[in-house]
């Protein structure tokens, strides 16, 4: 019975992060036509920013009994949004990248990701590592801004919202990230305990159920960007999202309580790494096709069978 009401909540998870998904895009949109900001940029920002809040609520929750859990919730989220996310929305359609992702948002991804890996070698994330992740974030989000304003785009009489459009843009962006929360609680609390059922470690649970679990928002709200037809911000969510999980997600919960780094992890990283340059290489064209796509969702099957089994 317990079991069967675990399995009903992940739904009603599931449900809530559709729409929270639909309606964060949607707000995103119109804020982005309403400031002449690119589309990339809302996508690295506001929609990150909100389909990151899972992760950041996985791991306050997790920061001082679990943190194992919460260094396999970044890593495996970050895997999970290059794999599974950017897979499955190329297959859905082929996803045009602009240069300046090729140039900029993706090395900073990559540079994010290997400062993460030099912050492990002593074999903790200590609270002082926390601070300069901290720190990076805001370095980070300032370099966004001044970006942002270089990139103003003109805005047409047709894309300008009107006045009364405004708060509800921001009534939209704020439902949704709400929705995201709620959604990805209780999906990823309901998941820990069937997993749990079954015997499965922390590390693995992190990497895995609640990585997973995390990037739905990721995932739902991408795959919903893509659909409308606005590929930037899909993109734009899962690098912004992807660099938000280790400066800002394992900032925080390093600050609350250092978190200690197994041996094990630097596999994970290994793979972490070894998706961003794939993506990298994948971008050079301009294009992630559908066979990209099935190839980046086959690998990360495979990740997470030898993750399960291995």
């Amino acid at each position: 019975m317990e079991i069967a009401i675990n399995i009903a909540l992940t739904i009603v998870g599931l449900v809530l992060l559709c729409f929270g998904g639909n309606w964060l895009v949607n707000g995103g949109v119109n804020i982005a036509k309403k400031f002449g900001i690119s589309k990339m940029i809302i996508g690295m920002t506001v929609v990150a920013y909100g389909t990151s809040t899972p992760e950041l609520a996985a791991s306050i929750a997790a920061a001082r009994d679990h943190g194992e859990m919460i260094l396999g919730n970044v890593i495996g989220s970050n895997i999970a949004n290059v794999g599974m996310v950017i897979g499955i929305a190329a297959i859905l359609t082929p996803l045009i990248v602009s240069k300046t992702t090729i140039r900029k948002e993706v090395p900073i991804m990559l540079g994010v990701s290997l400062l993460l890996v030099a912050l492990s070698i002593d074999g903790e994330i200590s609270q002082y590592d926390g601070i300069l992740l901290i720190g990076s974030l805001i370095v980070f989000t300032i370099f966004i801004y001044k970006d942002a304003t270089k990139q103003r785009i003109e805005k047409t009489d047709e894309d300008i919202p009107k006045k009364n459009a405004y708060g509800k843009s921001i009534g939209l962006i704020a439902i949704g990230i709400a929705l995201l929360y709620v959604g990805a609680i209780l999906t990823v609390d309901n998941a820990v305990i069937l997993a749990q059922s079954f015997g499965i470690s922390e590390r693995i649970i992190g990497l895995t159920v609640i990585a997973i679990g995390t990037s739905l928002p990721e995932l739902i709200t991408s795959v919903i960007a893509v659909r409308k037809g606005h590929t930037d911000i899909g993109i734009g969510t899962i690098i912004g999202s992807n660099i938000y999980n280790i400066l800002m997600i394992m900032g925080v919960g390093a600050i609350i309580a250092g978190v200690a780094v197994v041996s094990e992890v630097f596999i994970d990283y290994a793979v972490m790494i070894g998706f961003s340059l794939v993506l990298l290489v994948a971008m050079k064209k301009g294009l992630i096709t559908r066979p990209i796509g099935i190839a980046l969702a086959a690998a990360y099957l495979i990740y997470l069978a030898v993750t399960f089994f291995f």
